[in-house]
């Protein structure tokens, strides 16, 4: 303030000494002394300052907003002070002040303190920028978002320093434009060759641009050539329009695979949810937590959240008290295969809809165990579908798996037959003419992030330094986020009939060893020589790749082009239901060949691959 001052009554004395010398207004005569002018014009000023907090600010952050106030402050001082000149001189040769003299004391005045602010600024960024660790980085988008984070970058002060060289955009005209001081190049192969390798050791890919990225190509040119790459979380959740350091972070394979988001009949789900009461099996599991959390968007009247796992279904009860105070759900630890404490259940509640998500996944797991495998997932589907009819439960909503199409595993060949027993069911129901209860099966892939999925196991693997466990070359799987797949499940749940299979749009299948190249990138780490990638054979029931549909079966198109039907061979159920009381029997008398083999019967097209089951196809 101090310093201020001194420049407005510096530049008031050169704007009255230019008056009089340049501009020859000495013939005008001034009421006040110079000191009493001086005086006047300050302490005006001084309020002024005071008005439009032009020292709220940290000096060395100052920005466009900073500038406005000055110039405010300033120039609204020299109005006033043009004003009391007219309001208080009436003789033409009688004035408070040259009013030349205080358009340039404005003038003078603003540049000046500018300029002292600018100095600092400038100053402070040069000795901070060039203290510890600094990284250069480009911006690769140039919309909004780019402007946030390059100001965000321009006004840091933590430990690790970011420095701004450019922007990157994949226009071919972009290489032609400057923004807040700094080039942007397009994506040629000149400027990537001579600037972006050159010049950058990291890359921070906008929101909107990550949204847009192409993850088979578009990266490949950073981490091919040893440059991080970071991003940060979108627009919507930055605090007061500007990101913080704190929130870059490097960019995760998980951002790569996930699409676009998708559209869904939300009204439609709204209507058929609202004030129902909804029962989710393995509630705790990373499908069904989901499936409950999208489900409390809807207005549910009751959420049941159903499972045997205690330590992860308190945890989901804590996160939704926390997230959710208003809504009303009830936890219950059982067991679906346990049919009296179902009923139970059931008698208590009276769902209107189910959503059975609780079942067995683990594929090497399910072939060391086929018994448990058929008591959960056949079993324990049995149990809740004929509970769901008894009654009278509106929709049942099956999760099944793409393995079970075509199995080569226990656990594939397990849904494949919980699959036949709701469908049969359903059409024996219709047959007698019942239809309160509408069974609705959805079929998809891996999502990622799923508890026991790869993406964690390799991660983990990463972080030990390695090696990361591929088990085949060539395996390819298909991956969805657990959000989409759970908004395509309520979809389907409220799109569905009765009695239908539906199948989602997977995207492209993906290379597991390419995913682990990637991660491995991403990790800032160069694969076989940092972190070895190690072949260890396809596990007992493991395929190359998976299937969403047999060779006999076809698709129905619906109005989501996410969504299709699948037209399945049909059961007699009296002929499933015998078969399938046969192998539960199996299953409780701890019979391994037996159960396989009574699963094989029901399910001619299970063929047991790298399994000690290989001998029953025989």
């Amino acid at each position: 303030l101090i310093i201020d001052i001194t420049v407005c009554i510096a530049a008031y004395y050169i704007a009255n000494k230019i008056s009089i010398e340049v501009f020859k207004n000495q013939h005008l005569t001034q009421i006040f002394s110079f000191i009493e002018r001086i005086a006047a014009v300050i302490s005006v000023q001084l309020i002024l300052f005071w008005i439009f907090h032009t020292y709220s600010g940290v000096l060395r952050y100052s920005g466009y907003v900073d500038a406005i106030k000055l110039v405010l402050a300033v120039f609204v001082n020299v109005v006033l002070l043009i004003i009391f000149n007219l309001l208080f001189c009436d003789d033409p040769s009688h004035c408070l002040f040259y009013n030349t003299g205080i358009v340039i004391y404005g003038f003078l005045a603003f540049v000046t303190l500018f300029i002292i602010r600018l100095g600092v600024k400038t100053f402070f960024d040069f000795v901070t920028q060039n203290q510890g660790q600094i990284i250069p980085v480009m911006i690769y988008g140039t919309k909004q978002a780019a402007f946030g984070i390059a100001k965000m970058l321009q006004s840091q002060q933590e430990e690790i320093k970011y420095k701004l060289i450019g922007f990157i955009d994949d226009d071919t005209d972009a290489s032609e434009l400057m923004i807040l001081g700094v080039k942007v190049y397009n994506l040629s192969e000149k400027n990537i060759r001579k600037h972006i390798l050159k010049k950058t050791k990291a890359v921070i890919i906008t929101p909107q641009k990550m949204s847009q990225i192409n993850p088979d190509t578009d990266l490949d040119i950073f981490l091919n050539n040893n440059i991080s790459v970071l991003t940060l979380p979108p627009m919507s959740i930055w605090k007061n329009d500007m990101p913080t350091l704190k929130q870059i972070k490097s960019v995760q394979i998980e951002d790569l695979l996930e699409r676009p988001s998708i559209k869904i009949l939300t009204d439609k789900i709204a209507a058929e949810i609202d004030s129902k009461i909804i029962l989710v099996t393995g509630a705790a599991g990373s499908i069904g937590s989901e499936i409950a959390n999208q489900l409390i968007q809807y207005n549910p009247k009751l959420i049941i959240l159903l499972d045997q796992a205690e330590t992860p279904l308190h945890n989901l009860k804590l996160a939704i008290e926390e997230k959710y105070p208003n809504q009303n759900f009830s936890i219950f630890i059982g067991d679906v295969r346990n049919k009296q404490r179902m009923e139970y259940l059931m008698d208590l509640y009276n769902p209107d809809f189910i959503f059975h998500a609780a079942a067995y996944k683990h594929v090497p797991m399910m072939e060391d165990n086929p018994e448990e495998s058929i008591r959960t997932n056949v079993e324990g589907t049995k149990i809740m579908a004929d509970l769901a009819v008894k009654y009278k439960v509106t929709r049942f909503v099956m999760i099944s798996t793409d393995k079970a199409v075509n199995p080569t595993n226990i656990m594939g060949a397990s849904k494949r037959i919980a699959e036949i027993y709701v469908q049969s069911l359903y059409k024996n129901l219709l047959a007698q003419g019942k239809n309160d209860t509408k069974f609705i099966t959805t079929r998809f892939g891996n999502v990622l992030g799923s508890n026991g999925s790869v993406i964690p196991l390799f991660k983990s693997q990463i972080e030990k330094g390695g090696p990361i466990t591929v088990t085949h070359p060539d395996i390819i799987r298909y991956f969805m986020t657990i959000p989409e797949a759970c908004m395509l499940v309520l979809e389907a749940c409220v799109m569905g009939e009765g009695g239908e299979i539906f199948i989602f749009d997977m995207g492209k299948p993906v290379k597991i060893v390419t995913l682990a190249r990637k991660m491995i990138k991403l990790a800032g780490l160069v694969p076989d020589v940092d972190v070895k990638i190690e072949f260890t054979g396809l596990r007992p029931g493991e395929k190359l790749y998976e299937e969403l549909l047999n060779h006999k079966e076809t698709t129905i198109e619906t109005h989501n082009s996410k969504i299709m039907i699948a037209k399945v061979q049909e059961y007699n159920f009296e002929l499933v239901s015998n078969q399938i009381d046969e192998l539960i029997k199996y299953s409780h008398l701890c019979k391994s060949y037996m159960t396989v083999s009574q699963m094989k019967k029901i399910v001619p097209e299970f063929k047991s691959k790298n399994s000690q089951y290989e001998r029953l196809d025989i």
